[in-house]
């Protein structure tokens, strides 16, 4: 993976620098990531970092497309590096866990506006909400 962080940082104008290869590195073996989990793998990896830092490198690796932003309702933000491809989430209402759900319909933005007041409608986040599996078999005892 470290290569692959070097290449796709260089894709996108970034410097390979050891912060954001080690935030890419962990967001990518972690989807659905918190900022507080981040800051802790990253600091397991490269010893002492700022959080300020890990929060500036987020950053810069959403504004350069490599990972995306979620914060499902009632819930830190979440990173994750399935970029561009417009899916959705599901979040299970117990446990917070979070998955990836595919568009239903077509491609971006998979689903339409019936009004869309005049907006160039692009992306449509949608968020499924339910109980994950193991809450509901808990649910069921």
């Amino acid at each position: 993976m470290p290569s692959t962080c070097r290449q796709l940082l260089r894709d996108a104008r970034l410097r390979a620098t050891r912060p954001r290869m080690a935030v890419l590195k962990v967001v990518h073996e972690h989807p659905h990531v918190d900022t507080a989990t981040v800051i802790r793998l990253v600091r397991e990896d490269l010893g002492e970092v700022s959080q300020q830092a890990v929060y500036d490198v987020l950053g810069a690796l959403t504004e350069a497309g490599l990972l995306r932003r979620i914060q499902p309702a009632g819930s830190v933000a979440r990173y994750e590096t399935r970029v561009g491809d417009n899916h959705h989430h599901v979040v299970c209402r117990s446990c917070g866990a979070i998955a990836d759900v595919d568009c239903a319909v077509g491609e971006a933005p998979c689903l339409r506006a019936p009004e869309g007041h005049g907006f160039e409608i692009d992306e449509a986040e949608v968020i499924h909400w339910g109980l994950c599996p193991e809450c509901a078999a808990a649910a069921d005892q």
